[in-house]
C-alpha cells in the first residue's frame, strides 16, 4: 500500500533526528557548555566562552538535494538573521549557524559556497542577491528586505558564518555513531549503555521542551550520566532499574500467591503485605531485565539463590531453637516474624554483586524463593510447609 498523503512519518523523522542528534552533539562537545532546543534554533550551543552556534537541522528523504532556492536553507537564514540582529548584529560575539541536512549540495550551485571556510564573503553576498532576485516568493522576498536592511558589511559578515554540513548521518544511521563515542565503555556493552542513555536523554529533552527550553542542559550532566549508566556495568555491579516502579494494580487483600500467604498466616499488616508484593515485582522486573540484556553469568542466579536459603536456613534454626512440636501459634508466629524481620532488615550484606546494594534485589528475591513451585524454598513460619501439605490434599 502506498504512504497515506496526510503521513507524519517524515515530520516524525524529524523530530526524534532531533534527539538523536543532539546527544550525538553532547557526546563530542567539552564539558562546560549548555545545549538549548527550540530556543532559538534546533540546536544551539552556548559554550563555556559564550561563544554561540546554532543549528538547523533538516532530514530529508534519500537522494533528496539542496537547490539554491530551497526553503530550508532560507527559512533557517531568517532565522539565524533575527538571532545576529538580537546579538548585536554579530559586533564582538562568536556566533556561527549551521544548516544539518542529510541532502547533499551540488558542487556547482550557490550553496556549495558554504560548504566549508575560506569563501569570500564578497562572494558568497553577490551570489545571494543573485539568488534572491530569482525567486517571486514572498518569504524569499521578506527575507531579502531584512538582508538588505543590514549594512553591506554586516551583511558579509552575517553570510560568512554561515555553513553546511551535508549528507550527514541519518536518524537510523546515529546510533552507531553514538557508539563509536562511548569507547570507555567495555564493546559488549555499548548497546546497552546507548539505549539507557538516549531513554534518559528523551526525558531530558522532553522536560527541557515542557520549560520552553528556557532552562538549559549541561554538557557536564551528559557525562556524569554516561559515567554512572557504564558503572553499572562493571563486573561488580549491575544496573538498577526498578527503583520507585511499582505494579499497576495491588490487592494485598485478595493475593492469593504463595508468598502472600505465608506473609497472612503471620498475621502481618496489609500494608506490610503490599510492600512485600512490590519488592517481589521489582526484584522479578529487574531479573528479567538483566536476562534480557545477557548481564548474568552462567549459573549466577542459582548461585545467588542458594546463598540465601543457606543463609536463612541458619537463622531459621535460631529464630526456632525453642519450639517444640507443642509450642502454641503465638510462639510459632513471633519465631516466624522474627525470622521474617531478619530478611527484611539484616540482609543487606546478601548481594548478588559487591556493588549491588538496592535492599528491594535481596527482599524481593526473598519472596520470589517464598513462591517458588511447587513448594517454597523458604519459609516463615515454622509449620508453613504442613499447612500447605494438608491444604493440598483438601484439595485434592
Amino acid at each position: 500500500m502506498s504512504a497515506s498523503p496526510f503521513s507524519a512519518a517524515a515530520q516524525g523523522l524529524g523530530y526524534f533526528f532531533q534527539y538523536r542528534f543532539s546527544l550525538l552533539r553532547a557526546l563530542e562537545l567539552p564539558d562546560g557548555g549548555q545545549l538549548f532546543l527550540e530556543r532559538n534554533d534546533d540546536v544551539e550551543h552556548v559554550a563555556a566562552d559564550g561563544s554561540i552556534t546554532a543549528a538547523s537541522l533538516k532530514h530529508k528523504a534519500e537522494g533528496e538535494r539542496l537547490t539554491d532556492l530551497a526553503t530550508d536553507f532560507w527559512k533557517s537564514v531568517r532565522i539565524w538573521l533575527t538571532l545576529y540582529i538580537k546579538t548585536g548584529h554579530g559586533a564582538g560575539s562568536d556566533i556561527r549557524f549551521i544548516l544539518v541536512t542529510t541532502a547533499s549540495v551540488p558542487d556547482d550551485s550557490f550553496m556549495s559556497l558554504f560548504l566549508g571556510h575560506g569563501q569570500d564573503d564578497m562572494i558568497r553576498l553577490e551570489s545571494a542577491k543573485k539568488v534572491l532576485s530569482m525567486s517571486k516568493s514572498d518569504t524569499i522576498s521578506r527575507i531579502a528586505a531584512e538582508l538588505d536592511a543590514l549594512a553591506i558589511k554586516q551583511q558579509r559578515d552575517f553570510l560568512g558564518r554561515i555553513s553546511i554540513v551535508q549528507e550527514t548521518d541519518r536518524i537510523d544511521q546515529l546510533p552507531a555513531i553514538i557508539e563509536q563515542r562511548l569507547r570507555a565503555v567495555d564493546r559488549r556493552n555499548r548497546q546497552a549503555v546507548f539505549e539507557r542513555l538516549e531513554g534518559w536523554w528523551v526525558n531530558v529533552v522532553t522536560n527541557h521542551l515542557v520549560s520552553r527550553g528556557n532552562d538549559p542542559i549541561y554538557i557536564s550532566d551528559v557525562s556524569d550520566k554516561l559515567s554512572a549508566i557504564n558503572d553499572a556495568y562493571k563486573s561488580d555491579n549491575l544496573p538498577i532499574d526498578f527503583l520507585g516502579k511499582t505494579p499497576e494494580s495491588i490487592d494485598a487483600a485478595s493475593d492469593n500467591r504463595t508468598f502472600v500467604e505465608q506473609l497472612r498466616v503471620l498475621g502481618l499488616s496489609e500494608e506490610r503485605i503490599r510492600r512485600a508484593i512490590i519488592d517481589y515485582y521489582r526484584a522479578f522486573q529487574q531479573r528479567s531485565s538483566w536476562a534480557r540484556e545477557s548481564l548474568l553469568v552462567s549459573n549466577e542466579i542459582e548461585l545467588y539463590e542458594d546463598r540465601l536459603v543457606e543463609e536463612w536456613d541458619r537463622f531459621r534454626e535460631i529464630a526456632c531453637e525453642l519450639l517444640t512440636d507443642g509450642s502454641g501459634e503465638e510462639v510459632c508466629r513471633k519465631a516466624g516474624r522474627e525470622l521474617y524481620d531478619w530478611a527484611q532488615l539484616n540482609t543487606g550484606n546478601l548481594r548478588i554483586r559487591e556493588r549491588v546494594t538496592e535492599p528491594y534485589v535481596v527482599r524481593g528475591t526473598f519472596q520470589m524463593l517464598a513462591n517458588a513451585d511447587p513448594q517454597p524454598r523458604v519459609y516463615w513460619h515454622p509449620r508453613f510447609l504442613e499447612r500447605l501439605a494438608n491444604a493440598l490434599e483438601v484439595t485434592v
